[in-house]
């Protein structure tokens, strides 16, 4: 039930804030983006609203799709919804009440053991909102470690999780990020090195980087560990089957978007934020992690072993006080992981290999065309083009190919460069078709 606000009570809370009115409290809104009244048209009956979706759904384009940035299409085994889905976990909340959650816990300890072995890493927690605050965690967790607000970032990190970075610390801990810029793609290593000369808490390493390039992982590691920092690496956790995996180059955190693991794209949300650290600075980690233990008959039993948020321990020693998680796309992952198992995910991760290095390969013959970074990548690539990259996605939209993301967004400088992705979900016939449009550009 809704009740609305009279005139009478609307004017007292407006006072007692120090507005006069309602606009006044959205000003900080664009006008463009205010609707003074939505325009509702008469109520259907289920049918005929049935009927009127459809028809709008069916306007709807399906494209070929060539884009990554951060969000990336995978096929998705049938089964994998179809468990999911079932009432025991589509209808399953937050396990509150642990004893009465069985099942809930059960599938979130399982998803914990699945991100370890991905990630060898030694903990991981219940899940997180999306990368993007999974990441910002990470780093505020390095920071109440090394009691230090200086944060090392990339140049090549994802533009998203930096605004997210520097919002999510806004008027609470203020964060200082410094960024290191890059050499052709990559992290620039005496750069590196220079910048953590002053006391950092710890480097972001993002690898594959928003420009899909590889870094030097082990070297990396070793500098920054050097200079007394924490490593904070974000992967894309398809790439482990087959790359370097985050424990292996001594990460003290890893953290990941997880949507590419068993969730669809769904326009950008919801993701699945994927957090692990080292044990030893598990007290500084967010959110749930489950446990297995033994009931007094000696049953084997799950239980919530660590929640280091503000409702369970005083405030000053909270890891955050963010608590919920996203458990329905953390199941997605896990029935996904356990379906491939460490074969199928090689497999998966090689084939986004071969098609990325292939299609990249088709597109540098067309004239104009070329590789913007010569260094290695996993399944996505940059291309710079003869035009301007906004005007080839407006172009190949009219065919229903997404191209790829243009990086004039992040910098005007890079207005002919275009991020382009393929993974195992496109056929040499798909890659045909979108070279063949490029060569008529």
């Amino acid at each position: 039930m809704f009740n609305g606000n009279s005139k009478e009570t609307a004017s007292e809370m407006l006072r007692e804030i120090g507005l006069k009115s309602v606009e006044e409290l959205f000003k900080d809104v664009p006008s463009t983006l205010r609707t003074a009244k939505f325009n509702l048209p008469k109520a259907l009956d289920e049918q005929d609203l049935i009927k009127h979706i459809k028809s709008l759904a069916s306007k709807n384009k399906t494209l070929l799709n060539f884009a990554g940035a951060g969000i990336y299409e995978h096929f998705i085994p049938a089964a994998v919804n179809a468990l999911s889905s079932r009432g025991e976990f589509l209808t399953a909340y937050t396990p509150y009440q642990a004893q009465a959650s069985q099942g809930t816990l059960q599938a979130i300890y399982e998803y914990q053991s699945s991100i370890c072995a991905l990630f060898d890493m030694e903990v991981s927690n219940a899940s997180h909102y999306d990368g993007a605050t999974a990441l910002a965690e990470a780093v505020y967790a390095a920071c109440q470690i090394k009691g230090l607000n200086e944060v090392l970032i990339s140049v090549g990190l994802n533009p998203q999780y930096k605004q997210v970075l520097k919002t999510y610390f806004k008027g609470t801990r203020e964060i200082k990020f410094t960024e290191v810029s890059l050499d052709n793609g990559t992290l620039d290593l005496e750069d590196l090195k220079t910048k953590l000369q002053t006391p950092r808490s710890a480097f972001v390493l993002a690898t594959p980087n928003f420009f899909g390039c590889l870094e030097e992982v082990l070297e990396i590691s070793a500098i920054v560990h050097n200079a007394n920092a924490l490593l904070i690496s974000l992967v894309n956790p398809i790439s482990l089957g087959i790359l370097e995996t985050p424990g292996s180059y001594d990460s003290d955190f890893a953290v990941a978007e997880g949507q590419c693991l068993g969730n669809t794209m769904s326009f950008g949300g919801p993701g699945l934020g994927i957090f692990t650290c080292k044990k030893q600075y598990v007290r500084y980690m967010p959110g749930r992690l489950c446990g297995i233990t033994k009931d007094d008959k000696g049953n084997r039993c799950f239980v919530l072993t660590l929640q280091a948020r503000e409702q369970h321990i005083r405030r000053e020693r909270a890891a955050s006080n963010i608590c919920s998680n996203e458990a329905l796309c953390a199941l997605n992952a896990l029935i996904y992981l356990s379906l491939l198992g460490p074969k199928g995910l090689k497999e998966v991760a090689s084939l986004n290999l071969e098609k990325a290095h292939n299609l990249a390969k088709q597109i540098c013959e067309i004239e104009g065309f070329s590789l913007t970074y010569q260094k290695p990548f996993f399944n996505e690539f940059v291309i710079n083009c003869p035009i301007p990259a906004k005007q080839i996605v407006k172009k190949l939209a009219k065919k229903d190919i997404l191209a790829g993301y243009d990086l004039g967004q992040v910098d005007t400088s890079l207005k002919n460069n275009l991020l382009i992705c393929a993974t195992e979900t496109k056929t040499e016939q798909d890659l045909a078709n979108f070279v063949s449009c490029l060569r008529e550009i």
